[in-house]
């Protein structure tokens, strides 16, 4: 599928102070063969985040003070273009021809709404020795939340509505729930999409304890209804 005749594809990407890695990953989307734009949420940066997104021409949302990413996320999709969307990690590599392989899937099946493709651990190798003995990286591949991983068609936030801003985490489940809950269609395909960089600034390690407690509350919630 050429980019020419492809749909657009909105790249949402939030940040904060980004700087360090941003580049890679904007780099592995533009070499990507598809019709894109790319919106990145600075987040309340303090660094060159902001620079960097637009020396790479992407749509440019500037928070002087940090939402969040489940905040920016929302930011981005009220002015994303594209009929589909996915969300990327600023320390993240997207790999090569990944969205016309998502896009070609979709093709075959109009009755999709979203496309699950696997996930690559990796440490970062301008972490310490030490650092890198405290990191863990899982030795196979595993199928990916967001992080470059899921291309779902835009129509999916018309039915399920956008995220659940009182979350700080834990938004990635709430969303397969609401996915589940109205019977939309998810496929999930043997490529690994993204190479996932850990470090010891990772989101998802600095937010552990609130992830948690958002998960808690989703439970809790699932199981009222």
């Amino acid at each position: 599928m050429s980019a020419i005749s492809s749909p657009m594809i909105s790249v949402i990407i939030p940040c904060k102070n980004g700087e360090k890695y941003l580049e890679d990953l904007l780099i592995s989307i533009k070499n990507q063969n598809a019709d894109i734009e790319i919106i990145l949420v600075d987040d309340g940066s303090n660094d060159n985040t902001g620079l960097i997104a637009k020396k790479f021409n992407c749509v440019v949302i500037r928070n002087e003070i940090s939402k969040g990413p489940v905040v920016a996320k929302n930011q981005a999709l009220k002015i994303a273009k594209g009929s589909y969307i996915i969300f990327c990690d600023s320390d993240d590599i997207m790999n090569p021809n990944t969205l016309n392989l998502f896009l070609d899937e979709f093709k075959k099946d109009s009755s999709l709404y979203a496309i699950q493709a696997k996930v690559q651990d990796f440490i970062s190798d301008d972490i310490s020795q030490e650092e890198k003995q405290k990191t863990i990286a899982k030795p196979q591949a595993y199928y990916g939340l967001f992080t470059c991983a899921i291309l779902m068609k835009k129509d999916v936030f018309d039915i399920i509505g956008c995220f659940n801003e009182s979350l700080k985490a834990g938004e990635i489940i709430e969303w397969q729930t609401k996915m589940i809950q109205n019977n939309l269609k998810i496929k999930k395909i043997d490529f690994i999409s993204t190479k996932r960089r850990l470090h010891m600034t990772n989101f998802g390690k600095m937010q552990q304890n609130r992830e948690f407690k958002d998960y808690a509350s989703i439970l809790r919630a699932k199981l009222r209804k």
